[in-house]
């Protein structure tokens, strides 16, 4: 993110997270430039967020701020579908010597309707500790877009959690959690970050939950930080997500591997929906690096 100034950002958000999340998790658990490498997960200050946060009522009311971003949620939504974008899949291994896989493909839309997701450029790999084809990262290509809309926020409780400054932005941070568990769709459980102008969600950390236990992955990855762009200056749609976690078999040392999906070159899709008037504007603020 442009203008981050602290390199404490990953290591603080992911403790403290990790302390609000730890004692609930006991349920199991089921951009626009592709040249060059992608970068490193984005680094800013923080304040650590308590793990029963008190910080007093919002200065708008607390059910205002979720019906509004709700609202502009729906929006988000509906536009982010009139695009298909090219995606690169990076697991990086964060040791020395450390390799990286990579594998580059597009999500499309089809005339009907239906989303899929197409290599177009062949996986590589330099990896030194384990081993990935695409066929063992094929599930990364199946996480939710998530998108809290107006038909989703039923589902969830929300605890205000105070404000936090994400580079040019004001957040109003919540805490979210859901009700119930499903054995058919996965849920979010964790923060969402909320532009205190727009009332848009600029950034979300956690994970996705359900009643049934995902087999036959070898991926670590469970908490995931996105990151959104601002498109046409109105919509932030997701661009950016990255994950940190350890692998190793059993009796061997872990190492760290570290997850990056950017989404880049979005384009107008043929589905016949209503498809955007202008490419997306470069962001400002709440962006990724670009290199």
């Amino acid at each position: 993110m442009p203008g981050m100034t602290s390199s404490t950002w990953q290591l603080t958000l992911s403790a403290a997270l990790l302390a609000i999340f730890v004692a609930s998790a006991a349920l199991p658990v089921c951009a626009q430039d592709n040249q060059g490498p992608l970068g490193p997960p984005p680094k800013f200050e923080v304040r650590r967020v308590p793990s029963v946060p008190h910080p007093g009522p919002p200065p708008i009311p607390q059910q205002e701020i979720i019906r509004r971003f709700a609202a502009n949620e729906d929006a988000a939504r509906k536009i982010y579908e009139t695009y298909d974008f090219v995606q690169t899949i990076r697991i990086e291994e964060m040791s020395n010597p450390g390799g990286k896989f990579t594998v580059t493909g597009e999500e499309y839309t089809r005339p009907d309707g239906q989303r899929f997701w197409r290599i177009v450029k062949p996986a590589e790999s330099t990896l030194k500790l384990t081993h990935y084809s695409f066929e063992d990262v094929r599930t990364i290509t199946t996480l939710p877009t998530f998108f809290l809309t107006s038909d989703q926020i039923a589902n969830y409780d929300f605890l205000y959690a105070g404000q936090q400054k994400l580079d040019e932005l004001n957040t109003y941070v919540f805490q979210v959690k859901p009700k119930q568990f499903s054995r058919t769709q996965r849920l979010f459980q964790g923060v969402v970050f909320v532009d205190d102008h727009d009332l848009a969600i600029v950034e979300t950390y956690g994970k996705f939950v359900t009643e049934l236990i995902d087999e036959g992955t070898k991926l670590p990855f469970s908490l995931f930080e996105t990151y959104r762009e601002n498109f046409q200056d109105k919509y932030w749609l997701p661009t950016y997500t990255t994950s940190d976690d350890y692998f190793g078999a059993a009796g061997e040392e872990e190492f760290q591997l570290r997850l990056v999906i950017r989404s880049t070159d979005f384009k107008p899709n043929a589905s016949g929906g209503a498809a955007p008037t202008q490419a997306p504007a470069p962001p400002s603020t709440a962006a990724p690096p670009r290199n």
